[in-house]
């Protein structure tokens, strides 16, 4: 199914020509990387996945051969260059060392988001088309071996199911696949244009929609991140990003190998106290993630108890960011910054050590190195500088385009800007503000959760008549899920009837409303649409 020729609109044939003519594309593909940095440049460096249930601690140089041994046991599971593998991994060393393996191959990974389940995950493989899927028996209290059992028998495509865990089921355990690896494999001739990863992530759509990316994107990403925010083989750096996430892909597995960190630690979960020991333990000196990572550490009983006086930089971005939470890091002594992007345009602003506080705690950054950003009226012209805008982003960065062709023509203009749905201001400085959006998406804790998907299901319980969902600022989450609902009868459902139909329809906790409003009717516009604003702004009163 990626047998398409990325990108399908013609004119960005010749803005991917101006790239490699400007130097920002190149020849390199990830595995050329990884071979240079574990095996030349920094094989001594440490890669530690920092886990209570499978902690590893390997050197650039293990962590390489272990990943080429593993490739040539995918290559004996018939694996070829351009087939697709889809991993729902934690931050386990075998999500790690798969990544690796696939690269070798040149073999196109689809990270999964750990808390999707088996809707989620059906569509997912069967529109990848992925030939092995890879994930736990159980970790987090769920039951992945259940969930690949569900799956496994609707995807015609896969051919292997690679358990990571000692009870594999009647699929195949991850350890015996690696025991049979091999680095006598043949490598194949792997374009730095081809796709590389293909990440889903929740939009206005009730299903995930499938963002490929190629090496030169995420090379041109990366490239971008660091002159924003340094980092070299003197850090130590912490990524508590779950590589499920495009954002746990490039910065515990791509940035460790063009940075040379000294200590790349990928943490498994979320526990504040366990952070803050890694950070005390191993002299972490640079962090980032969604701003709950930072807060709730900045907030935990025990902080002023543990020396965290290492780390210098914390970067947040993937959720609302408010600016209390970047002053209060700057009293604790952590240099913090805003960035703004998505999965389709993963960096699109930052900000950088050069930005002072007030810039860093109230805006999102100004535009990335190479990225060019236009703000635009309904209409898609531009407006003055200083007036409100819906935020349009080119760049060397940007994704190739959907799986699906028809989300292309909506989200990307003939000459290759790409519609972000946000609504935004520039300042006089060149710095961005994120003012509103435009896309119908909650982003809670860093992960995009669709509006619609979250009303398909509310609609069918059976005191609900209709309904909206909006986005409602959350201090912990940046935002969490808001459920308007006009009763079916006299009675309203309550929350909590609520919260028992989500989870008795299998839904993830994540996307389950967690403030109900009850409503007689809804706001519209003259051709009947819900004018979601006007609920959102009927909160604030």
């Amino acid at each position: 199914m990626l047998d398409d020729v990325f990108p399908r609109q013609p004119a960005r044939k010749a803005i991917f020509d101006d790239y490699r003519a400007r130097g920002l594309w190149g020849r390199r593909t990830f595995n050329d990387i990884l071979e240079e940095a574990c095996l030349r440049r920094w094989p001594e460096s440490r890669f530690i996945v920092a886990s209570k249930e499978r902690p590893a601690d390997l050197s650039y140089r293990e962590l390489f051969q272990r990943g080429q041994n593993l490739a040539g046991a995918l290559h004996g599971l018939g694996l070829r260059k351009g087939d697709v593998l889809a991993m729902e991994m934690p931050n386990w060393i075998e999500g790690c060392v798969t990544y690796l393996a696939c690269a070798a191959l040149g073999v196109i990974v689809v990270p999964i988001i750990h808390i999707y389940k088996a809707k989620e995950v059906r569509f997912i493989l069967q529109q990848s088309g992925a030939k092995v899927f890879v994930c736990p028996q159980t970790t987090m209290g769920i039951d992945y071996l259940a969930l690949a059992d569900d799956v496994r028998p609707d995807c015609p495509d896969l051919l292997h199911v690679l358990i990571v865990g000692d009870d594999a089921g009647e699929h195949t355990r991850f350890a015996d696949v690696e025991a049979a690896g091999t680095a006598d494999f043949p490598r194949p001739e792997i374009s730095p244009d081809e796709p590389h990863i293909l990440a889903y992530t929740s939009g206005t759509t009730a299903d995930p929609k499938g963002v490929v990316h190629s090496h030169n994107t995420l090379f041109s990403e990366l490239r971008a991140v660091v002159a924003a925010s340094g980092g070299d083989e003197h850090d130590v750096f912490m990524s508590p990003n779950p590589i499920g996430h495009i954002a746990g892909i490039y910065s515990a597995l791509i940035a460790p190998f063009l940075c040379g960190y000294a200590t790349m630690i990928a943490v498994d979960g979320f526990d504040p106290p366990y952070m803050l020991d890694l950070i005390a333990e191993h002299r972490v000196t640079r962090s980032g993630g969604a701003p709950i990572f930072m807060q709730v550490m900045l907030s935990d009983p025990h902080f002023a108890e543990v020396d965290t006086s290492s780390l210098e930089l914390f970067g947040v971005g993937g959720a609302n960011v408010f600016p209390h939470q970047i002053l209060q890091a700057d009293e604790a002594g952590w240099f913090s910054f805003r960035s703004y992007g998505c999965t389709e345009h993963p960096s699109i602003t930052m900000g950088t050590l050069d930005d002072p506080l007030d810039k860093r705690a109230h805006t999102d950054g100004r535009p990335m190195l190479d990225v060019e950003v236009r703000f635009v009226d309904d209409d898609g012209n531009d407006v003055a500088r200083g007036e409100e805008g819906e935020i349009w982003s080119r760049g060397p960065d940007l994704f190739l385009g959907y799986m699906d062709p028809a989300m292309d023509a909506e989200s990307i203009t003939e000459d290759g800007w790409f519609r972000t749905g946000d609504i935004g201001r520039l300042d006089a400085e060149g710095y961005i503000q994120i003012t509103d959006r435009k896309k119908d998406i909650i982003i809670r804790g860093g992960e995009n959760i669709s509006a619609r998907e979250v009303e398909e299901v509310l609609v069918q319980h059976p005191k609900v008549q209709d309904c909206a969902v909006t986005p409602v600022p959350d201090e912990r989450y940046g935002e969490k899920v808001c459920a308007f609902v006009v009763p079916a009868g006299e009675e309203a459902p309550t929350l909590d009837e609520v919260l028992a139909f989500f989870a008795e329809q299998g839904v993830a906790k994540q996307k389950t409303p967690e403030r109900l409003e009850i409503v007689t009717e809804f706001p519209r516009t003259l051709s009947g649409k819900v004018q979601k604003y006007v609920l959102k702004r009927s909160l604030r009163g």
